[in-house]
């Protein structure tokens, strides 16, 4: 069973009314390794800046859980959240109207063509780039796009088994991956040739956080996989995996690994 279906029955779920959508972005917060590392990333990026009035572009935007996060630090900052399905952008559009965050917009655009020359201060890219083959051209547009001294974050998978790929003939347990994963001088390559100069690239999700996403994601989904009754049973699963899966991701989200699964990728204008 892949993870992209289950993703898209979980948030259906969750997307009955406004406070389930809280609940599912708060779980998302916890259990998603990957938004550890983002946040930490988010937050150095943010000191100092609440009162700046700035222009941000979450590039892939999915369910919006990192616009909303981010929508949350300061109402000067204008976010505007862009992705491929229609029916997401809709219902994220319509969940932002009910909380009141008008600082907020979603828009249906497709990243390998959309560009708006200069015009913001930070670009958002989580799990996003290893669905489109098209990458460096969607790099040329974020740059575009981008002001002078303007900041990409990018959380992507490395070649070291970030698509759950391990050895040659695998199959990826994400099926609408287009590469299983960035060598970090790779993407290094591909965001100078760009245009970005100045590119700080690291490990994530190390011994620690590959045990975590085991048990808090790879494992839950391969079961729901198997049935949908098992749904009944995850309440009970968490109970008991859950503590580990915080203090797993916390050791991943500060600790320095020499390799990973993932990668967390800075760029600047």
């Amino acid at each position: 069973m892949y993870y992209d279906p289950i993703k898209k029955s979980l948030g259906q779920v969750f997307n009955r009314t406004p406070w389930l959508r809280r609940l599912f972005y708060t779980l998302l917060d916890l259990l998603l390794l990957r938004t550890w590392h983002v946040h930490r990333e988010l937050r150095q990026w943010a000191a100092g800046r609440q009162d700046e009035n700035l222009n941000i572009l979450d590039a892939g935007s999915g369910y919006g859980q990192y616009t909303y996060w981010l929508s949350g630090l300061s109402k000067k900052w204008n976010i505007l959240a862009v992705d491929v399905k229609d029916e997401q952008i809709a219902d994220s559009n319509q969940f932002f109207r009910q909380i009141g965050r008008t600082n907020v917009q979603f828009a249906v655009q497709d990243l390998v063509l959309y560009q708006e020359p200069n015009s913001f201060d930070l670009a958002l890219s989580v799990d996003v780039m290893e669905h489109i083959l098209e990458d460096v051209e969607v790099f040329r547009n974020i740059h575009a796009s981008l002001k002078d001294g303007g900041m990409l974050l990018i959380s992507t998978p490395s070649d070291q088994g970030g698509s759950d790929v391990h050895a040659d003939g695998e199959t990826s347990f994400i099926e609408e991956h287009v590469r299983d994963g960035y060598n970090i001088h790779e993407i290094q390559q591909k965001l100078r040739t760009a245009g970005f100069e100045r590119i700080e690239a690291r490990y994530s999700y190390g011994e620690p956080g590959q045990i975590s996403w085991r048990l808090s994601m790879k494992y839950p989904i391969l079961m729901l996989g198997i049935s949908k009754w098992f749904f009944i049973l995850l309440p009970f699963y968490y109970l008991i995996t859950f503590p580990f899966c915080l203090l797993l991701n916390w050791i991943d989200s500060t600790a320095k690994h020499d390799s990973g699964t993932g990668l967390i990728v800075k760029a600047w204008k």
